[in-house]
């Protein structure tokens, strides 16, 4: 059974601690809900879970999944899908050839999988369009459909609602709730509410400057 593992896991920007190591463990069916006021370091904790980022300290430990070569995954980055709170798409390119882009980026190539993500949000009969040509929740919409065209086991997600009307988020919701039932994790941070069934939760804290570190100088 997939199990993910945080062993003292912690985060820095500019060499400054924003989160302070972290231990948890999630399996297979559970979600990590991770809050905190802007600043706390939210989105760089999941870069670095991502494989993004550096940690600052502490590693992760992986059992029951395996990369796309077969072997045993070792890294979070061969196994999951990165949402960021930027759609990663390109303004001119069709909706369809942004996600055919993602899907060989992911190392699948079955265009059925693209058809089935813009059909489950609503979206197939904007696939042709430039995607720079849709709203912005229908862009936000076009993003999370990269969670859909390849399969991975875990989703990392930053503010995925971003934009997104009631219905819009009730259909994500839907999205989750099947792919934890498939026994996959989710990992999302947000200042949004999220329907994550027992979801745990991980409030993070802006973490105080340094006063010392400040030249006197500086302030005259």
């Amino acid at each position: 059974m997939l199990k993910i593992t945080l062993h003292g896991l912690a985060a820095e920007r500019g060499g400054t601690l924003l989160v302070p190591p972290q231990d948890l463990a999630l399996s297979a069916g559970q979600g990590l809900i991770i809050t905190g006021d802007n600043g706390a370091g939210k989105s760089t904790f999941l870069r670095v879970i991502a494989g993004l980022l550096p940690s600052a300290a502490g590693h992760i430990t992986i059992d029951g999944a395996m990369a796309s070569d077969g072997e045993p995954a070792t890294r979070c980055s061969e196994i999951c899908h990165y949402v960021g709170h930027r759609n990663g798409m390109k303004p001119h390119m069709s909706v369809r050839a942004n996600l055919s882009f993602w899907q060989k980026f992911l190392q699948s190539d079955d265009a059925r999988a693209i058809d089935a993500a813009l059909l489950a949000l609503n979206l197939f009969d904007f696939a042709d369009l430039p995607f720079g040509y849709l709203s912005a929740g229908q862009q936000r919409r076009v993003a999370l459909c990269r969670l859909l065209v390849a399969p991975r086991k875990l989703w990392l997600l930053d503010e995925p609602t971003n934009a997104l009307d009631a219905a819009s988020q009730e259909l994500f919701f839907a999205l989750i709730g099947a792919h934890l039932t498939a026994g996959g994790i989710v990992m999302a941070a947000t200042h949004q509410p999220l329907q994550i069934a027992d979801a745990r939760k991980l409030v993070l804290t802006r973490a105080q400057p340094d006063v010392d570190a400040f030249d006197e100088g500086l302030w005259l």
